[in-house]
C-alpha cells in the first residue's frame, strides 16, 4: 500500500498541541514540535522489548561507550551542527509537502505500534479453516525512533506481523527485524542513518548526506554493515523467511516453535551476494527457482539481474542496460522469460541542488518492457517494447499467449506516476490493466480490466500456484478512500467482473493475501484470503479469514494489539516451518 497523503483518520489528531504529554490507550506519548500525534492503542516511539535470544546482542559494534575521546567530540560538534544548521535553519523554516511530513504519514493507523511477544489462544468468531496450518507474515514500516526531519512511510523501520494457525487456534507476535540499521541507532540512541525518501530533499537533503559521510568517516557508525530497513517484502526460500526492502541485502528472519520471530542476520546467501535485492523477488512455483533484480542510483551497472537454484546457489548477474537509473519496484516472469519494467519514474540526484527530491518523472521518457530469457547469460536476447504513459508500480502476474507469441503482463498502471513520492494537484488513480507485449514487432497493447469498475486497484496477488502462467483471478486490494484499503476485490481478469469484500464504515485494511487450499491441481480460487482490519472507532485489529470463492467470512482472529497498515506478506505452511534453516 501507498504512503498516506493526507491525515484522513479519526486517530490523527493533529490539532493537539505539540509539546504535551497525550495519554492515548494507556500509553503516555510526549508530543515534541516535529513529532507527530501518535494516538492510538499501543502506540509509542521508543526502544521495543527485547528479542527472543536476538543474535544481535552482545556483538561488538558501534556505540557510544566504545568510543574515543576523540570521537566523542566530534559526535557532540556534529550533533551541535544537525541541530543548528540542518534542523533549524534548512528544515523548520521550510513547509514540508505531504508526502515527507510526519503529521501526515504517522497520523492515525500508520503510527507505529510497540513489539508484542507472543499472545497464545486469541479469541476467534467462526472458524479457523482446518486448512490453514502455518503461519500468516506481514511486512510494514514502523519507525523505532521519531523523525527529527522529514519522513515518509516507506522510510521506517521494518517490522513483521505473525499469526500462526494450529489445530484451529491462533497466537500472534510481532517483532522488529533487527537489520544493522536499527541495531546501531539503538545503540546511538537516535536516527543517524538518512531516510532516502522523506529526507533526501533539497539542500537539507544534501546536508544531511555530508552529516552521514562525517560520522561514518569519524567511526560513530558503520554503512558498510547495510543501512536498509527491511520493511517491504518477504519471502519464504530455501527454507528461510527473507525480510526484504531494495535498499540492501535481504535479512534472514526465523519463525521460533512458539511463533515468535527471531532476526539471524544479513542474508548474503553463503557470500554469493554483495548487491541490494529488491523486495520482490519471483519464487517459481514449478522449478523452485528464485528470481531477483538489483537496481543502483549512483553507479553503473544501474541495474542486474540474476536468480538463484532451489538449492541457493546464484547465478551470475547479467547487466541490464539503462541510460538512467529507473525507480524498479516490481517485474515479472513467465514460464520461460522475465519482464523488466524500464518507465518514467527515474532518479536524479541532480534535483536536490536544485531544492526538489531525487525522485522524479521523466514525462520526456517512453516507458517500456524488457523481455529477456529466465537463465540468460548476458543482456543480448533482450528484447525492450514502448509501453507509452505507463507505470505500474507492481505487476501482479504475467504468461505467454502461444496463439499470439504475445507477453501477457497483469498490472495496476498508476497516475500521476511519481504521486507516492511526491505531492500532487492530482488525485491517484490506481487502473488494473492488461499490457500485451508484442516481442517481433516491439510494439504493444493496453486495456483496462474492468474499465466499469472505476476503483483504485492495488497491493494484492493471484494464485502463487500459478504464478508465470495464465490466470484466471486476482485479489486486491480497494485503496479508497485513498491512501486508505476499505476493502479487497476478486477481479475475473477474462471478463472484467469485479466482486467486492468490504470491511465496514470506519474499518480499512491492507493487502489481501490469497493462500490455496492444496496445489495447483485444484481450482485456481479454491483457498482462502487474509487481511488485517483495522478500526479505527475502537482502535481494535482483527484478522480476516475469507473464503477466496464466495467471498464469505469464515473466521476472524481477535488481535492483542494494533497493526498498522502496511505492505507485504507471506504464508508458510506448516510443512515449510518443519524445514526452516
Amino acid at each position: 500500500m501507498a504512503a498516506p497523503g493526507r491525515p484522513n483518520s479519526a486517530l490523527g489528531a493533529a490539532s493537539i498541541p505539540r509539546g504535551r504529554v497525550l495519554r492515548c490507550g494507556g500509553d503516555m506519548i510526549k508530543l515534541s514540535r516535529r513529532q507527530p500525534t501518535l494516538c492510538c492503542s499501543s502506540t509509542a516511539i521508543s526502544s521495543p522489548s527485547s528479542s527472543p535470544s536476538s543474535s544481535f546482542e552482545g556483538r561488538e559494534g558501534t556505540g557510544k561507550e566504545r568510543w574515543s575521546p576523540f570521537q566523542r567530540i566530534m559526535a557532540g560538534a556534529l550533533d551541535m551542527v544537525e541541530e543548528a544548521l540542518i534542523v533549524r535553519a534548512l528544515e523548520r523554516p521550510r513547509a514540508l509537502p505531504k508526502t515527507a511530513d510526519p503529521a501526515v504519514q504517522l497520523s492515525g493507523n500508520f503510527a507505529p505500534v510497540k513489539e508484542t511477544p507472543v499472545e497464545r489462544i486469541l479469541p476467534v468468531e467462526g472458524q479457523i479453516p482446518a486448512c490453514l496450518e502455518g503461519v500468516y507474515l506481514r511486512n510494514g514500516a514502523n519507525p523505532l525512533f521519531e523523525p527529527l526531519g522529514g519522513h515518509h512511510f516507506f522510510d521506517g523501520d521494518g517490522m513483521v506481523h505473525a499469526v500462526k494457525f494450529r489445530g484451529g487456534r491462533a497466537s500472534y507476535a510481532c517483532r522488529f527485524t533487527e537489520t544493522e540499521r536499527l541495531v546501531q541507532e539503538r545503540a546511538l540512541g537516535k536516527p543517524i542513518f538518512p531516510k532516502p525518501i522523506g529526507e533526501l530533499h533539497g539542500h537539507s537533503g544534501l546536508a544531511r548526506l555530508l552529516l552521514f559521510f562525517a560520522r561514518s568517516l569519524f567511526g560513530l557508525l558503520d554503512p558498510s554493515r547495510g543501512s536498509g530497513v527491511a520493511n517491504a517484502g518477504l519471502v519464504f526460500f530455501n527454507g528461510r523467511l527473507l525480510a526484504m526492502s531494495e535498499d540492501d541485502l535481504p535479512y534472514h528472519v526465523r519463525i521460533l516453535p512458539s511463533g515468535d520471530l527471531e532476526t539471524k542476520g544479513r542474508f548474503s546467501f553463503q557470500g554469493q551476494l554483495s548487491s541490494s535485492m529488491i523486495a520482490h523477488p519471483k519464487l517459481d512455483p514449478v522449478s523452485g527457482e528464485l528470481f531477483a533484480l538489483s537496481y543502483d542510483v549512483v553507479r553503473r551497472p544501474f541495474l542486474r539481474y540474476f536468480w538463484f537454484s532451489p538449492e541457493g546457489t546464484k547465478s551470475k548477474d547479467v547487466e541490464i542496460p539503462l541510460e538512467q537509473p529507473t525507480m524498479m519496484h516490481d517485474f515479472a516472469i513467465t514460464e520461460n522469460f522475465v519482464i523488466v519494467p524500464d518507465q518514467q519514474v527515474v532518479f536524479n540526484l541532480k534535483e536536490m541542488i536544485r531544492g526538489g527530491s531525487p525522485v522524479v518523472y521523466d514525462s520526456a521518457k517512453v516507458s517500456r518492457f524488457g523481455i529477456l530469457p529466465k537463465f540468460a547469460t548476458d543482456a543480448k536476447d533482450l528484447r525492450w517494447v514502448s509501453v507509452p504513459d505507463c507505470f505500474c508500480f507492481h505487476l501482479w502476474n504475467a504468461w505467454e499467449d502461444p496463439e499470439t507469441g504475445e507477453i501477457v503482463v497483469i498490472g495496476s498502471c498508476m497516475t500521476p506516476p511519481d504521486a507516492i513520492f511526491n505531492e500532487r494537484d492530482e488525485s491517484l488513480k490506481s487502473v488494473l490493466s492488461e499490457i500485451r507485449l508484442n516481442p517481433r514487432t516491439g510494439k504493444s497493447t493496453r486495456r483496462a480490466v474492468a474499465p466499469q469498475s472505476e476503483i483504485n486497484l492495488e497491493a494484492g496477488m493471484v494464485n502463487r500456484n500459478l504464478l508465470g502462467r495464465k490466470t484466471r483471478y486476482a485479489y486486491l486490494a480497494i485503496a479508497e478512500p485513498w491512501p486508505k484499503v476499505s476493502g479487497f476485490a476478486k477481479v475475473d481478469l477474462v471478463s472484467g467482473k469485479v466482486r467486492r469484500f468490504m470491511y465496514g464504515e470506519d474499518r480499512f485494511g491492507g493487502e489481501p493475501y490469497f493462500v490455496p487450499r492444496g496445489d495447483a491441481t485444484l481450482a485456481e480460487d479454491d483457498g482462502h484470503v487474509l487481511t488485517y482490519v483495522h478500526n479505527e472507532r475502537t482502535a481494535e485489529t482483527e484478522l480476516l479469514i475469507v473464503d477466496a470463492k464466495d467471498l464469505r467470512q469464515e473466521a476472524s482472529v481477535k488481535l492483542p494489539s494494533r497493526v498498522p497498515y502496511g505492505f507485504h506478506g507471506t504464508f508458510v505452511s506448516s510443512g515449510d516451518l518443519v524445514n526452516q534453516a
